[in-house]
C-alpha cells in the first residue's frame, strides 16, 4: 500500500512525504536507531538532523522513521528527532514490536526491519541505513538471527548499507540472504564491505557502477513482481576505515568482556558496539559517521536515478504523441 493519507492510518506519514511519492519525487527512508541507541549524545542528534540536511540539499525528500507517542511516523519532524535522541532507554522497536509499542503508546527507535516495512508501506523504494543485522556467532545452537533478514525477504525496499554489522558472522549471514533470494550488490566492489572495514574478506556475485545500474536492477526486480529487498552494499572510503589488522583483536576483546558480564541477546549488540568505540579511542564513532554520510549520498542519488527513469517512462506517451523525436530518455538528460 503507497501513498497512505497521514490522518486514516495506523501509521502517520507526513504530507510532504505523502506529496513526494505521489509526484514521483525521490524520498530516502531512514531509520531512527542510529540516534537513539546507536551513537552517543550530543553526536546522535547532529548526525540525524545533518543526514535530513545532506538529502535536502541533493534535493531529495528524507523521511526518518521512527515511533512517537505510540504512532509509527514515516517523516519524523526535526522535533521530534530532537525529542526522541534526549530519552534514555527508548524501546529499539523491530517490526514484531511495532503492535505492542503502539497499543501501549510508547516512544521507539525503529531498526532496519521496522524501517523497511514503514518505509514500504508509505511508498518509499529507498533506505539508507549504516549496518545490517544478520546472523550471530553461535546461531546454529542459539538460534540468534536478526529479524532484519526475514524482514528484507519479505519487503521490496532497496537498503543501501556498509554490510552486516562487524560483530557478526558475515559468512553465514552472506549464506542466509542467498537463501532467502535476496541480492547482495557491491557498489563499485565486489568484495563485500565489513561495516567498519571496506573489505570483510568475502565475494559477493555482483557490483553496479552508478545509481542508474543500481536503479535498473531495482526496476527490474519490481517488474518481475519479486518480494525481497535488494541490497547494496557500499564500503566506506579505505582512507577512512578502521585498520583491518586491529580489527580482530578489538572484536576478541569485545566479545571476551561479554560473555564476562553475561551479556546476551538484544543487549549485545549495543554493548559490544560501545566497547568497540571505548576500546579505539572513538575512532570506530568516526567510521561510523563516515559510514552513515557515504550511504546516505548514495540513497539519495539511487533515488534521484529511479525518479528521472519513472519520469522519463511517464514522458514517453505523451512525447510521442506530440510528434517527438527519439526515446523518452532523451528528455530527461539522464
Amino acid at each position: 500500500m503507497t501513498g497512505l493519507p497521514p490522518s486514516t492510518s495506523a501509521i502517520r506519514v507526513t504530507e510532504e512525504v505523502v506529496q513526494a511519492v505521489a509526484d514521483g519525487r525521490p524520498v530516502v527512508a531512514l531509520e531512527s536507531t542510529i540516534f537513539t541507541h546507536g551513537l552517543p549524545r550530543p553526536r546522535n542528534l547532529a548526525v540525524a538532523l545533518e543526514a535530513e540536511q545532506q538529502l535536502r540539499t541533493a534535493g531529495v525528500v528524507p523521511a526518518t522513521i521512527g515511533v512517537h507517542a505510540g504512532v509509527p511516523t514515516v517523516g519524523l519532524s526535526t522535533g521530534q528527532i530532537t525529542e526522541l535522541a534526549a530519552i534514555d532507554g527508548l524501546d529499539k522497536v523491530s517490526l514484531r514490536d511495532l503492535p505492542v509499542v503502539a497499543a501501549l503508546g510508547r516512544h521507539g527507535g525503529t531498526t532496519v526491519a521496522a524501517t523497511a516495512f514503514l518505509a514500504h508501506r508509505a511508498g518509499i523504494r529507498v533506505f539508507s541505513t549504516g549496518g545490517l543485522g544478520g546472523v550471530h556467532f553461535g546461531a546454529s545452537e542459539s538460534f540468534d538471527e536478526s529479524a532484519d533478514m526475514t524482514t528484507l525477504a519479505a519487503t521490496p525496499v532497496t537498503v543501501i548499507s556498509a554490510g552486516v554489522k562487524s560483530i557478526l558472522d558475515i559468512r553465514a549471514t552472506l549464506e542466509r540472504f542467498e537463501t532467502f533470494n535476496i541480492p547482495v550488490i557491491g557498489y563499485r566492489t565486489r568484495k563485500y564491505p565489513g561495516f567498519y572495514v571496506t573489505d570483510s574478506g568475502h565475494e559477493i556475485n555482483f557490483s553496479v557502477e552508478t545509481p542508474e545500474e543500481a536503479a535498473r536492477v531495482i526496476d527490474a526486480r519490481d517488474r518481475l513482481d519479486l518480494p525481497q529487498a535488494v541490497l547494496i552494499a557500499n564500503p566506506v572510503d579505505p582512507a577512512k576505515q578502521l585498520p583491518p589488522e586491529e580489527l580482530d583483536g578489538i572484536l576478541a576483546r569485545a566479545w571476551a568482556e561479554a560473555e564476562r558480564q553475561g551479556i546476551t541477546g538484544n543487549a549485545s549488540t549495543p554493548f559490544l558496539l560501545d566497547h568497540i568505540q571505548r576500546d579505539t579511542g572513538g575512532r570506530s564513532l568516526e567510521v561510523n559517521v563516515e559510514v552513515y554520510r557515504g550511504n546516505v549520498r548514495l540513497g539519495g542519488e539511487i533515488a534521484t536515478a529511479l525518479a528521472a527513469g519513472a519520469a522519463g517512462v511517464a514522458a514517453g506517451p505523451a512525447a510521442d504523441a506530440a510528434g517527438a523525436v527519439g526515446p523518452a530518455t532523451d528528455t530527461t538528460g539522464a
